[in-house]
């Protein structure tokens, strides 16, 4: 026995493809013969096909002035969506075009913050070695709730096989001392004394949009490690938050006071003389790792072998790297 499929209202409901595609075309040029020539059809095509929309609709979608044509308000919102709905048809079938090409892409997903200090730096020499493969990143902070359609091939955080059909490696755990510029620290010698530097200007990292991830190191957190108990934002110096460490990085360089530096994020600003690392005093978490998360799906893909290879080869010269470069991994 057949079984009965309740008719789908959303495609019931939808109108002729070919009709919405004239009218996109006139809109677009607000011209009937213009947009015939565009879809190489005859102008009473077009002129027959927006009649069977907007009788289909039951609303006017242009008015006419002579040959030149002009959106009436439902035409305004109707074009606005349809418009929208044909671009990104056209950009996923050239996405499908273009996946037979001699390119491969790998769609990378980290944090904002692991994106520019670490990964973008490093980069160009992936290219440069690599000309056949395209890289995508996805910046995000919430790694557990991706937008609909995102399907990262790698994910580089510290959530280990956050998802089914995913596995992991362990790259490098946190290492965490105090950065600032080095006119700033020419300027305030006295923040290397830890007592001081608690009640200078302190640029927090804050834990909004990271909770969900793993417990958060703050300036208290830090000076607790030290073993100074501190109260950060009760007297003292000024403390300001702010849960982007990109913006935090950028007002360090620009000497508006003293943030925390993880080592894999910082080490490359403190070599080349940007960032100065204060005093030798560091917090070391070693139970606090960051993990490259990848789809097994790709495990045998070229593209994702090679990206894996030269992505482990970097963090092994890392401090504070724990990765083990093995076959089997």
């Amino acid at each position: 026995m057949v079984k009965h499929v309740e008719p789908d209202q959303i495609l019931v409901k939808m109108p002729s493809l070919r009709a919405v595609k004239s009218f996109v075309a006139a809109a677009k040029y607000q011209n009937f013969t213009r947009a015939a020539e565009a879809l190489c059809v005859t102008q009473a095509a077009i002129s027959r096909q927006i009649r069977e929309l907007e009788a289909a609709l039951g609303v006017t979608l242009f008015k006419r002035t002579g040959r030149a044509v002009e959106l009436t308000e439902a035409g305004i919102i109707f074009y606005d969506a349809a418009y929208l709905s044909f671009v990104n048809i056209a950009q996923a079938a050239q996405r499908i075009q273009n996946s037979s090409k001699r390119k491969q892409e790998l769609t990378i997903c980290c944090s904002p913050a692991f994106s520019a200090f670490w990964l973008s730096a490093r980069l160009p020499g992936f290219f440069a070695a690599n000309p056949d493969i395209d890289v995508n990143v996805v910046t995000t902070n919430n790694f557990l709730r991706m937008e609909p359609g995102v399907h990262p091939d790698i994910f580089i955080n510290k959530v280990s096989d956050p998802r089914e059909g995913y596995h992991s490696i362990p790259l490098f755990y946190d290492l965490i001392y105090p950065v600032c510029s080095p006119l700033y620290l020419k300027q305030h010698p006295e923040i290397k004394d830890l007592d001081v530097l608690k009640n200078h200007t302190l640029l927090n990292l804050s834990p909004y949009g990271r909770s969900q991830i793993a417990e958060h190191v703050d300036w208290g957190v830090w000076f607790n490690s030290q073993g100074i108990d501190v109260d950060i934002g009760v007297g003292g110096g000024h403390v300001f938050n702010a849960n982007d460490y990109n913006m935090l990085i950028h007002m360090v360089l620009n000497q508006q006071g003293v943030c925390l530096g993880w080592h894999q994020l910082v080490s490359l600003m403190v070599e080349q003389g940007l960032l100065i690392r204060i005093g030798e005093a560091e917090a070391v978490y070693r139970e606090k790792l960051h993990y490259l998360t990848y789809s097994e799906s790709r495990q045998d893909n070229e593209a994702f072998i090679t990206f894996k290879e030269w992505f482990l080869g970097c963090i092994a010269n890392e401090q504070t790297s724990v990765v083990q470069l093995e076959v089997s991994h």
